[in-house]
């Protein structure tokens, strides 16, 4: 999994007035959880900008005012008109402890019904997974070379070593839908 380098300042101020006066100055208000005191800080958007619209996930190696830690980004709050970043939650990670992270999903193969008329569609772009962050992979890839016209792949038969899937098993993740072109040939091959 590739890693993310952030550093951020402690903040003093954590009321309404000093929340302000951080997103005017370009600052945004973020929270480290899972240390024994939440840590509250600030990192400037332009070095959020990477982390943050980007469809990969990252290990962040935060640095706080000289101290490190390592983390991931579990919550983030936008501005509901102009899209501004307004709050990011951060969870501190360890060797011995599972985090629950979304993981992209990539399609590799051409798929048996494509050949045949059909369009392949990825209802999931992310697959939720539970398992120590050393072993998160960077995406999920599912071979779909065998799957035919009409047929989908759940979650069930989505399987990644050491690691536990947690989204509904019965959900599509991926299917080849029939088009009206492969509808017409069907129909004209059955008569």
């Amino acid at each position: 999994m590739k890693t993310f380098e952030l550093n951020g300042t402690a903040r003093t101020g954590l009321g309404k007035k000093a929340t302000k006066a951080d997103r005017v100055s370009e600052n945004v208000p973020c929270v480290l959880y899972g240390v024994a005191d939440n840590v509250h800080f600030t990192a400037t958007k332009s070095d959020l900008r990477k982390l943050i619209y980007t469809p990969e996930v990252f290990i962040v190696d935060l640095t706080i005012d000289g101290n490190k830690s390592k983390a991931i980004m579990k919550a983030l709050q936008f501005h509901p008109v102009t899209d501004n970043v307004l709050h990011i939650d951060f969870y501190q990670v360890t060797e011995t402890k599972p985090v629950v992270v979304e993981i992209p999903v990539k399609l590799e193969g051409l798929a048996e019904g494509v050949k045949a008329g059909g369009k392949l569609a990825l209802e999931m772009r992310k697959l939720k997974v539970k398992g120590l962050y050393t072993q998160l992979p960077e995406n999920i890839v599912i071979d779909v070379t065998e799957l035919g016209l009409g047929k989908s792949i759940q979650v069930a038969k989505v399987s990644v070593d050491k690691l536990e899937i947690l989204n509904a098993k019965n959900a599509v993740v991926c299917q080849v839908k029939l088009t009206r072109a492969a509808r017409g040939a069907a129909a004209a091959a059955g008569k």
